[in-house]
């Protein structure tokens, strides 16, 4: 997939955006969340004990303000298993993603007010077509042909948290062997990071599921 500066919380953000409904944005927190997690795991940052996400390293920095904001804010906080992490404060991190598309052209910020007091941003799309090919070549990961093997690791992740999101509005319950795959790949380069991105999964499947905030 060639959308090189792209972290996979900013791919999951923009291929949620059609589903991103009024009343759906703690869905939409808990996916983003969920790509932040499985790249600072994938990248050594944070690691499991005992169920825990856990940082490594108290100096270590991803490079990236959304991921180093998260690894902060898990290295000043309790220690928290990773299905709570999906949820836990989850806005904050969407609210830096949706900064950083905005700053990279991908999204549109337009200031606005509620009931003419309270100031507000609504989000805008602004690269249409990038994001449309962006959502088809995703769909393509999670139904193949090409065999998984042949699949990024980090490509292999934003596919498989897509699937547990329902993003696509088909049935991939039939995909099940195909999702456990990519999630295996995802996983490949450190040990243990496959249990962390089932765990992650999973959680961000329970926030679809649940019924959206008024």
């Amino acid at each position: 997939m060639p959308h090189g500066p792209l972290s996979p919380p900013a791919r999951l953000c923009l291929l949620a955006w059609d589903t991103a409904r009024p009343g759906a944005t703690a869905r939409l927190s808990a996916l983003v969340r969920a790509g932040a997690l499985v790249e600072l795991a994938r990248g050594g940052l944070l690691t499991d004990e005992d169920g825990i996400a856990t940082p490594v390293d108290l100096d270590a920095a991803a490079g990236d303000a959304v991921l180093d904001g998260l690894l902060e804010l898990v290295r000043e906080s309790c220690p928290h298993p990773w299905r709570t992490w999906v949820t836990l404060r989850a806005r904050v991190t969407l609210d830096a993603v949706r900064e950083q598309l905005v700053a990279e052209g991908w999204l549109r910020a337009e200031k606005k007010r509620v009931l003419g007091v309270f100031p507000s941003v609504e989000y805008a799309l602004e690269r249409v077509a990038a994001v449309d090919a962006l959502r088809e070549e995703t769909r393509q990961v999670l139904l193949g042909p090409s065999p998984v093997t042949e699949v990024g690791g980090r490509d292999a992740a934003v596919a498989a948290l897509a699937a547990a999101a329902d993003l696509f509005g088909e049935d991939f319950g039939a995909l099940e062997q195909r999702v456990e795959e990519l999630t295996e790949r995802a996983g490949a380069a450190s040990p243990g990071v496959a249990r962390i991105v089932r765990d992650v999964r999973a959680a961000v499947s329970a926030a679809t599921t649940a019924p959206a905030s008024p």
